[in-house]
């Protein structure tokens, strides 16, 4: 094996995969998962890159031709400087959802990526059944799956039997765990946010998932896997507010890296939004938030979210009856 790979450019990325695949190619590494512009494959005796090139000759070139090649990508995981500022993301201005990875939709809620250093996605799967994905892992320092409708079934490595993540559940996937999307009820939407923004989907072609064994202490990368079952978590109460909150787990299997909770309203409440830590966001489950800061108001409904920078001041008026969902780095 070399270390480089025959750069081919498509004009159409999706088709040139599966004529690829149909030639007997297999897929290496996809980047990035929410847009892909280069995806890896390899062959017996043959490696290529493909790269999405909206200037491309329509058709799919011989890779055993006269083509350029191109190195192999670094694997260390570069986080991006923070470029941080005040992001307000709502449902009803989307344009729609972006084609992503294994046929799925991707609304993006955080167009800036702040500077390349976060990733927060809206993602959702139309049609019910098995999904086409395959054994990966992802290059990331952080990253935390929440299931907003629907239901999905997911297998990890060393987590025992396939099971199915339910709306309120949550997994923290941890660097470099091996995991595999098996099927998914019509309509599924989660939200996923990660760190960096831009990160390699690598195929394991040797792994067998399930792989027989559940480690759930097991360390990959720093991190432990968490799995958060709503219907069995314990609610207390989110400091000195009016709120309930439950903890989904990853402040403590990240080491203090990020946290994560999701908040309910018995009654109107007030929380003020400012901090100066790396990255407060926060995603409406239900209800609605009035949030006052700096440079006037405005409102969060369902399936809105918002980024709050450190160092500004803000404050949320929850409505009664409202559920949030914060992520936090640190935790």
């Amino acid at each position: 094996m070399t270390d480089s790979r025959v750069l081919v450019p498509v004009a159409d990325l999706d088709a040139a995969m599966a004529h690829y695949r149909d030639s007997g190619w297999r897929i290496d590494r996809i980047s990035p998962a929410d847009d892909p512009r280069e995806v890896d494959m390899s062959a017996p005796g043959g490696r290529l890159r493909l790269r999405r090139d909206p200037a491309a000759d329509p058709g799919f070139p011989d890779p055993a031709a006269d083509l350029a090649t191109v190195s192999e990508n670094d694997d260390r995981v570069v986080i991006p400087e923070l470029a941080d500022e005040l992001v307000v993301s709502r449902l009803a201005e989307a344009t729609g959802f972006g084609a992503g990875r294994a046929g799925m939709g991707y609304r993006d809620l955080i167009p800036s990526r702040l500077g390349g250093r976060f990733i927060a996605s809206h993602i959702r799967i139309d049609e019910a059944g098995p999904v086409p994905d395959y054994a990966h892992y992802h290059h990331i320092r952080f990253q935390m799956i929440f299931c907003r409708a629907g239901w999905v079934r997911v297998v990890y490595e060393d987590q025992g039997d396939p099971f199915v993540l339910e709306a309120g559940d949550c997994v923290l996937q941890p660097p470099a765990i091996r995991h595999r999307v098996l099927e998914s009820s019509e309509g599924l939407e989660v939200v996923e946010i990660g760190c960096p923004a831009e990160h390699d989907t690598y195929a394991d072609h040797d792994i067998e998932l399930p792989t027989g064994r559940v480690d759930p202490e097991r360390d990959f990368g720093g991190q432990r896997f968490v799995r958060h079952i709503a219907s069995e978590a314990i609610w207390d109460s989110w400091g000195e507010t009016d709120l309930l909150a439950r903890d989904l787990g990853i402040g403590a299997a990240t080491n203090g890296l990020a946290g994560a909770r999701v908040a309910r309203a018995e009654a109107d409440a007030v929380v003020d939004l400012g901090h100066d830590t790396e990255f407060r966001f926060l995603y409406v489950l239900e209800g609605g938030v009035r949030l006052d800061g700096e440079d006037g108001s405005d409102h969060l409904g369902r399936d809105d979210s918002v980024t709050v920078p450190g160092g500004q001041a803000m404050t949320a008026h929850i409505e009664a009856g409202t559920e949030l969902l914060e992520v936090t780095l640190p935790a």
